[in-house]
């Protein structure tokens, strides 16, 4: 499929975030830039590759972390999720873990990292959900169940709200992403909007479809007067194995073999267009381009710059 990226125009990277990144230009809705950087991210760690990283000997993902300079004993995974200033709206892509503690004590900063960069939850106006993932959606409500973002409309596809709120699911190994997604989904039932693939379901916003990690994963254009950047969601989770190996399986998939051939055309598809991209669990802040690189691809972060 062929995506229009022509529409609008991508605003300028602003203040990062680490678990919210803003792009603003001087349009800024209700929410002005403050001149901080709010210094933020989430980060876990997965242990070694063993076992998450499938589809490569052991030692080979060990070498293509430590020939990159990275531990080969411990991958770690970052999240950032974007908050975009569309002029007229601001658009929150993920929420983070929330309450949740199944990866670690130091996730579920979001909403303290909004705060830092001047921006409050009742500003949101639309939360877009690449997936059901409990770190995807923990982030809707608080520890006593209340709705986080007062204002927002949310956005997730139907068979990704379906398959994880599914209480038949609660007596299998998914039970604990099945309770999370229901605790964070389900308030907001009244307020969730189905969107399908191709759909620009916002203005300048555009569903992508790139299943396996998840039935119903998106990934999703941003585009803003003829320049755009793609939201990848959990298209590929690391920077280095899942992009040098881009049919390498992941453990967390629901379809692994499916989630690579998504991650394969989609990142075909970007290479081919010069497309910026940001990827939830990237090295902070996650924003850069993906370029051709043999049988898979290679990762070029954009310079960080601050703002001050």
């Amino acid at each position: 499929m062929t995506y229009d990226v022509s529409r609008r125009s991508l605003l300028a990277l602003g203040a990062g975030l680490g678990a919210t990144t803003m792009l603003g230009g001087s349009a800024l809705a209700r929410a002005p830039k403050v001149g901080t950087q709010a210094s933020y991210f989430y980060r876990f760690n997965l242990g070694p590759p063993k076992g998450t990283f499938i589809g490569v000997p052991d030692e080979e993902a060990r070498k293509m972390l430590s020939d990159n300079f990275l531990s080969p004993d411990n991958v770690v995974l970052e999240q950032n999720s974007p908050i975009v200033n569309m002029g007229d709206k601001l658009v929150l892509f993920d929420t983070g873990m929330g309450t949740s503690k199944a990866f670690g004590p130091t996730t579920g900063r979001q909403q303290k990292s909004m705060a830092e960069a001047g921006i409050k939850a009742g500003d949101i106006d639309a939360v877009v959900f690449s997936h059901a993932h409990i770190d995807h959606i923990g982030g809707v409500v608080d520890d006593s169940g209340k709705v986080l973002f007062p204002n927002a409309q949310f956005y997730i596809a139907q068979s990704d709200f379906d398959f994880w709120t599914d209480e038949g699911k609660l007596g299998s190994p998914l039970k604990d992403f099945v309770v999370h997604a229901r605790k964070n989904l389900m308030p907001v039932r009244d307020r969730l909007v189905f969107f399908k693939d191709g759909q620009e379901f916002l203005p300048g916003i555009q569903a992508m479809a790139a299943p396996g990690h998840t039935v119903g994963h998106h990934m999703f254009m941003v585009t803003s007067e003829g320049k755009s950047f793609a939201f990848l969601g959990d298209l590929t989770h690391h920077a280095i194995l899942l992009l040098e190996k881009p049919r390498m399986e992941f453990s967390y998939d629901t379809d692994p073999k499916q989630a690579a051939e998504s991650r394969v055309k989609m990142l075909d598809m970007l290479a081919a267009n010069k497309i910026p991209v940001m990827s939830y669990h990237f090295a902070w802040p996650g924003y850069g381009h993906v370029a051709k690189a043999g049988e898979g691809f290679h990762y070029y972060p954009e310079a960080m710059v601050m703002t001050l």
